[in-house]
C-alpha cells in the first residue's frame, strides 16, 4: 500500500480548483470555510498575489455574473461580496504576506458616488505585496477630502477606481483636481470603457485593465508629475450645448413624465404591484442617468451598451425586453429639442429592437 504524497497539481489547475472551492463556500454564505480555504492555500505555499487575482477576483466576477442572470438576489450578492472582503482581510493578515516598503507612496480610492470598493481593495493589496506604501481610502470618497489627504501625505500617485459609468463626470473632476496639485492619476475599473477609452478622454495619466496590469505599469517607473503651470485644455467642447447640464438638472421631472406616459404605452403596467412600480421608476432613473453620462462623453456606444445590459437583466427577471423601446421613445419625445440626446436614444432603440427581433426569430 503506497504512502507517498500524491503529486502536486500544476499551478494553473490548483488555482482553478481553489477558485471553484471558494465559489462553493461563498455562494453558500460560509464565511469561515471561505477564509479558512484562503489561509490553508497560503500555508501550503500558494503565491498571495495569485490567490488575490486568480482566485478571489475570479470568484467575485462570478458573483456579478450570477446576479445579472438572476441566480443570486441582491442580498446574496452583498453577502458574497462581504465574504470575499473577509477573505482578502484574512490573506492580508497572513504571516507570509508581510512585506517591507521598498517603493513610494500611493493613494487608492473610489471616486465619489462609487460604492464598489472590492476591485480597489484587490489593487491595494497587490501594490502592498509589490512593496508600495498604500493609503487605502475605500469607497465613495468626495474629491475635496481626497485633495486634503494628498496635501498632507505627499503621495507619488493616485489610483482611482470606478465600476459604474455614471460616475465618470465625477471621476473627471477628481482627475483634474489631483493633477492641479501636481499628483498624477492612474485610473481603472469597468466605468472607463473598453480598452480604457474614457480614461484618455478624461485626461488620466494612465489606465490599467486590472490590478496586475496596474502594478506592472507602476513598477516600470513613476508616473510623470503634471506641470502646475499647464493650462487645462477643454477636451469636451460638446458640453457647450448644455444638453448634459439640462438633462441632469431635469432628471426627476423626466422620470416622472415618462413613467406616467409609459402606463398608456404599456397597459400591463396598470396591474403592477407597488414594488414593480418602484422598480420601473428606478430603471427609468438609471436610463436618464446613463443618457446624461453619454451626453457628457458624447458617446452613444456607452448608452447602447447600458441598454443592452439592461435588456439582459430584465429578461433574466421575466420582464420582456420589448418594454424598453417605448420608454426610450417617450424619453426622446420629451427631449426632441436636444439633438445629441435624441440621436443617442434612437441608436439605442434600434440596437435593442434589432437584437430582440433576432432572438425572437431564433426561438420561433
Amino acid at each position: 500500500m503506497s504512502t507517498s504524497t500524491p503529486p502536486r497539481l500544476p499551478r494553473s489547475d490548483r488555482l482553478e480548483q481553489l477558485a471553484d472551492q471558494l465559489w462553493n463556500t461563498v455562494s453558500a454564505g460560509d464565511e469561515y470555510s471561505a477564509t479558512g480555504l484562503v489561509v490553508r492555500a497560503l500555508d501550503e505555499g500558494e503565491d498571495p498575489e495569485s490567490v488575490l487575482l486568480d482566485v478571489i477576483a475570479v470568484v467575485q466576477g462570478k458573483v456579478g455574473e450570477e446576479w445579472v442572470a438572476n441566480r443570486l438576489s441582491v442580498a446574496q450578492e452583498h453577502a458574497a461580496t462581504a465574504i470575499n472582503e473577509r477573505a482578502i482581510t484574512a490573506l492580508s493578515a497572513h504571516p507570509s504576506v508581510r512585506t517591507t516598503v521598498t517603493r513610494g507612496r500611493i493613494t487608492v480610492a473610489c471616486v465619489d458616488g462609487e460604492w464598489h470598493a472590492l476591485p480597489l481593495r484587490l489593487l491595494a493589496e497587490v501594490l502592498k505585496l509589490r512593496g508600495w506604501q498604500i493609503d487605502f481610502l475605500g469607497a465613495q470618497l468626495p474629491t475635496p477630502h481626497l485633495i486634503t489627504h494628498l496635501h498632507t501625505t505627499g503621495a507619488d500617485a493616485v489610483a482611482l477606481s470606478s465600476s459604474i459609468a455614471t460616475r465618470l463626470p465625477t471621476a473627471h473632476a477628481a482627475v483634474t483636481a489631483c493633477q492641479a496639485i501636481g499628483v498624477p492619476v492612474l485610473v481603472g475599473g469597468a466605468a472607463f470603457g473598453p480598452a480604457g477609452q474614457y480614461a484618455k478622454l478624461l485626461g488620466a495619466d494612465a489606465w490599467a485593465p486590472d490590478a496586475r496590469a496596474a502594478a506592472d505599469h507602476l513598477a516600470r517607473g513613476p508616473l510623470p508629475r503634471p506641470r502646475l503651470d499647464h493650462q487645462q485644455i477643454d477636451d469636451l467642447p460638446h458640453l457647450t450645448d448644455q444638453e448634459y447640464t439640462l438633462v441632469t438638472r431635469n432628471s426627476d421631472s423626466l422620470v416622472r413624465t415618462v413613467f406616467t406616459a409609459l402606463q398608456d404605452a404599456l397597459p400591463s403596467m396598470r396591474t403592477y404591484s407597488e414594488l414593480q412600480r418602484e422598480r420601473t421608476a428606478e430603471d427609468l432613473a438609471s436610463i436618464v442617468e446613463f443618457l446624461a453620462t453619454a451626453l457628457y462623453l458624447d458617446d452613444e456606444e456607452l448608452f447602447t451598451r447600458f441598454i443592452a445590459w439592461t435588456a439582459q437583466v430584465l429578461t433574466s427577471r421575466g420582464v420582456p425586453a420589448q418594454s424598453l423601446p417605448p420608454a426610450l421613445d417617450l424619453l426622446a419625445l420629451e427631449l426632441r429639442d436636444f439633438p445629441r440626446a435624441t440621436r443617442i436614444l434612437h441608436v439605442a432603440t434600434r440596437a435593442v429592437t434589432t437584437h430582440h427581433s433576432f432572438e425572437a426569430g431564433n426561438t420561433a
